[in-house]
C-alpha cells in the first residue's frame, strides 16, 4: 500500500499532514485569541484577530476532510490504544466541528457580510439580526473554545505519557517512523 495511506502500525503522509497542518492552524486561533484578549487594539491584534474567521473557517473544512479521509481509512489504521482514546479523539474532531459551526450561524445571524480568503462566504442582509443563530456561539465559541485547548493540552501529554511508558509510541505513528 502507498505511504499515503495509513496502515495498522502508522498513519500515512495524507493523515500525518492533515494532522500537523490542524495543529498548527489551532495553534494560530489560540495566538489570535491571546493577543486579542491581551494586547486588544495593538497591531499583534489587528493582524491576528483579522485572521480568526478565515482560519476557523479552514479548520472546519479540514475536519471534514479529515474524517472522510478517517472513513477511507477505516480498515487500514492503527488501532487506538483505548476506548477513552476513542472517545477522547472523537470528542476533538466534535469540539473542531461544533465550535467554527457556531460561529458560522453567529456570522450570518448578524447580518454581517462573511469574507474569507477573498471570497464572500456569505452576504450580509440588513432585515435585522437572527438572535436564536447569534445565542449558542455568544453563549458557548467562547467558553468551547478554552475546553478544547485543555483537550489539545491532554491529548499531546498522552502521546508523550504513552511513549515514556514504554507502552505503544502513539506519537511515532503521527510522526512517521
Amino acid at each position: 500500500m502507498s505511504n499515503l495511506h495509513d496502515s495498522a502500525q502508522r498513519y500515512g503522509a495524507v493523515t500525518r499532514l492533515l494532522h500537523w497542518g490542524m495543529a498548527v492552524l489551532l495553534g494560530w486561533q489560540f495566538v489570535t485569541v491571546l493577543a486579542h484578549t491581551l494586547v486588544e487594539d495593538s497591531g499583534l491584534d489587528k493582524f491576528a484577530w483579522g485572521t480568526h474567521k478565515a482560519t476557523g473557517l479552514l479548520l472546519m473544512v479540514l475536519v471534514v476532510i479529515r474524517v472522510l479521509w478517517a472513513l477511507y481509512n477505516s480498515g487500514r489504521r492503527p488501532a487506538p490504544v483505548s476506548s477513552f482514546a476513542r472517545i477522547g479523539h472523537l470528542a476533538l474532531y466534535g469540539l473542531l466541528f461544533v465550535i467554527p459551526f457556531i460561529a458560522l450561524l453567529r456570522q450570518y445571524g448578524s447580518g454581517r457580510e462573511f469574507v474569507a480568503f477573498g471570497m464572500s462566504v456569505m452576504p450580509g442582509f440588513s432585515d435585522g439580526k437572527i438572535e436564536w443563530m447569534i445565542a449558542p456561539a455568544s453563549l458557548l465559541h467562547g467558553n468551547l473554545g478554552w475546553l478544547l485547548l485543555f483537550m489539545v493540552i491532554g491529548h499531546a501529554a498522552m502521546a508523550f505519557v504513552h511513549r515514556r511508558q514504554g507502552g505503544e509510541d502513539v506519537l511515532a505513528r503521527m510522526i512517521g517512523r
